[in-house]
């Protein structure tokens, strides 16, 4: 454990906050690494069978909740918090986005997914950031994660002043929402605890009403197996058929339950050019993405954190949302489109297709592959 020499923590961490300031972050905060009050909801919540398919969370168990199990030697976390939306981010951004959910031929992909992968920006900055710690202090023993390991990471950053957890299980800031990335280090140096945020949430239940699918099944529970983000991103085989109709146009992400959530009327532009949303990606309408080729899938898709579910599932998922619109009213180039695609689909992207055949009308799905 690295503690050779007297440290001033209160100057160190005033330090660590300029230099992360500079890195782009825009709220550091330390957590000790005691988080056994977690344990219970965390078991809780993967005995209902909540995390789906994610079966890499029941395979690490409570190392998540145990940050010195994962990684021997840490004595306390550095948290970190980075704002997402794109710079040029008009005011009033929800009714943009709410606007663009009900128009059936468009496509809506989270906002944090139309810039650059943030799992790189942010492992990246945290590590210039440890080093930095490191050139003042010596060589200390540290891991730098954002969303990429065993981490509870909400846990840690609501430890951490950071913000409190929102209904909808996200952490919420009062000056920056909850549109924000979060990302920890690690460290083998004993620092003071960030003093915790009160909740601020009242009687409010926006988020619960706002999702489309009714996963936040119960404040601060959500159901990842009905969670447009988790159907649309972490689940491999086919959507199950009664959540179609409820996804809309949403193939990449849900974003309701924070475009609903009051405290995000103060969230944060981000800092960085990363997050800047790419032009192919900002108002996209769906025929033009399933147009794509797997070889223009990886061309504009490359550095996005959007490449790494593959064509097969990105095109399951526009087959769900193009389903929607046919259904919404007469598309013919959509169904054409679709027509065309069937014969070298793979069984999966073929389910879908047909299913979305079938939205448009008795005989729209009638011809078999």
């Amino acid at each position: 454990m690295h503690q050779s020499k007297v440290v001033d923590h209160a100057a160190l961490l005033a330090e660590v906050g300029q230099w992360a300031r500079e890195l782009g972050f825009s709220q550091i905060g330390v957590a000790g690494v005691d988080l056994a009050s977690a344990e219970a909801g965390l078991l809780a919540w993967l005995a209902e069978g909540f995390h789906g398919s994610m079966a890499y969370m029941e395979a690490h168990g409570l190392k998540r909740a145990r940050p010195a199990e994962l990684v021997p030697g840490t004595v306390s976390v550095i948290t970190a918090r980075m704002d997402y939306l794109p710079r040029g981010t008009p005011p009033g951004w929800q009714a943009v986005e709410f606007d663009r959910l009900r128009r059936p031929e468009a496509a809506t992909v989270s906002l944090y997914a139309r810039g650059r992968d943030y799992h790189k920006v942010m492992r990246q900055r945290l590590q210039k950031l440890a080093d930095r710690m490191a050139e003042r202090l010596g060589p200390f023993g540290h891991r730098v994660f954002t969303d990429s390991a065993p981490v509870l990471e909400a846990e840690l950053a609501s430890r951490s002043g950071q913000g409190w957890r929102g209904k909808h299980t996200l952490v919420l800031h009062r000056e920056a929402g909850s549109m924000f990335f979060l990302g920890e280090i690690y460290l083998d140096l004993a620092l003071p605890p960030s003093a915790p945020e009160s909740a601020h949430c009242g009687s409010c239940s926006a988020c619960l009403q706002a999702c489309p699918t009714g996963a936040i099944v119960a404040p601060h529970r959500l159901d990842a197996r009905r969670c447009i983000s988790y159907l649309t991103i972490e689940h491999a085989g086919p959507i199950p058929p009664e959540l179609r109709p409820l996804m809309g146009n949403r193939i990449y992400g849900c974003d309701d339950c924070q475009l609903a959530c009051p405290w995000n009327k103060y969230a944060q532009r981000a800092s960085l050019p990363d997050f800047d949303a790419r032009a192919p990606l900002t108002d996209p309408p769906l025929l033009t993405l399933w147009a794509w080729s797997e070889a223009d899938f990886l061309r504009y898709t490359e550095g996005s954190p959007i490449r790494r579910i593959g064509h097969e599932r990105w095109r399951r998922n526009l087959a769900v949302a193009m389903g929607n619109a046919l259904r919404a009213g007469p598309q013919p180039a959509m169904e054409q489109a679709l027509r065309e695609a069937l014969a070298a689909a793979s069984p999966l992207l073929a389910e879908h297709i047909e299913w979305a055949l079938r939205q448009g009308g008795p005989d729209a799905g009638s011809r078999n592959p």
